[in-house]
């Protein structure tokens, strides 16, 4: 089946840092350093239409995250400005800044939206050190935590674990439990670190923490191991690495789940900025600063390998 290449003029006026479609894939939002953030019917045949234009940072957008249609078109973004947003389509195509985080001292580089299960909750990450999961509590009342001193010097991203267990879409034998809330993070110490939601304590812990990367943490992605046996995350680094993390037999409850292992992929030639999940989890998508974009994804022989067109090197990754 042929392949097809839309593109988008978004008529911003500087930089484009991010670029998000809805669920459905029907609408796009871009992010922009000209501090706006515009909204996008995608159509085919390169027929895309400009819907909105939103206007309220003070500085360079850095992303921007839909949450999961059953809580309505909402969008949030965060921004140079130290404050994180969040937008609601009140009438079609208008959009309505329904809350405002303005609690962080430093630019706030991240965000990312819980699972559905979990209700409207956001975490968002900041050049200040610290997290914020921001939670909707019912008609205009929201909840703020904060976890200080998260990552030294800064944190760079974060993403959510799945709500379900790993392998809960092969296993017909059960009912899919949701398991405790837990997201990643990536800093500028270097580091991976996970973090679980302590229901008797109302508070986030520390769970694990990850080390491999020798410069700051880029971009972490928490796969979607619904269909696969095990969770699954990918980092990537300013030193050109990208980390494949994988840890068996998880547990919603006890500590007694097994020990993170990784693989490494070959260097990349320069920074990398991003990485991304395939819905399905089993592709890896991988950005980085020579203007590459290479997908990889997991053989039969458990080995990591680039199917990219755009490197064709076929070289595995190495078992740490």
């Amino acid at each position: 089946m042929a392949s097809t290449l839309s593109t988008v003029d978004t008529q911003h006026e500087d930089m484009i840092h991010d670029a998000q479609p809805d669920f459905y894939c029907k609408r796009l939002a871009t992010a922009s350093s000209d501090k706006t953030i515009r909204i996008f019917e995608i159509g085919e045949n390169n027929n895309n239409t400009q819907l909105a234009e939103i206007k309220g940072h003070e500085g360079p957008v850095w992303q921007v995250a839909w949450a999961h249609p059953k809580f309505g078109s909402v969008l949030a973004s965060c921004s140079y400005d130290r404050h994180i947003s969040i937008w609601k389509e009140t009438s079609n195509n208008v959009w309505t800044k329904i809350h405002d985080y303005d609690k962080h001292e430093s630019s706030v580089n991240s965000i990312a939206w819980a699972p559905h299960e979990f209700g409207l909750c956001l975490v968002g990450a900041s050049s200040d050190c610290t997290i914020s999961i921001i939670t909707h509590k019912g008609d205009s009342v929201w909840d703020a935590q904060k976890i200080p001193q998260a990552h030294a010097i800064g944190v760079n991203a974060v993403s959510w674990a799945p709500a379900l267990a790993p392998g809960s879409l092969i296993n017909s034998n059960s009912t899919p439990n949701v398991l405790a809330k837990r997201f990643v993070s990536g800093g500028c110490d270097n580091l991976i670190k996970i973090w679980r939601f302590s229901e008797p304590e109302n508070s986030w812990k520390l769970e694990e923490t990850l080390e491999h990367h020798t410069d700051w943490v880029r971009d972490v992605a928490w796969g979607p191991s619904i269909g696969l046996p095990s969770s699954v995350i990918a980092s990537c680094s300013q030193d050109g690495i990208v980390v494949i993390w994988n840890q068996d037999n998880n547990s919603s409850s006890s500590s007694s789940a097994s020990t993170w292992t990784k693989k490494v992929l070959p260097k990349f030639n320069d920074i990398v900025w991003r990485v991304s999940w395939s819905i399905t989890g089993n592709i890896l998508a991988v950005a980085g600063g020579d203007n590459k974009v290479t997908l990889w994804k997991e053989s039969p022989d458990a080995e990591w390998r680039c199917i990219s067109s755009l490197d064709e090197a076929d070289t595995a990754a190495t078992q740490q």
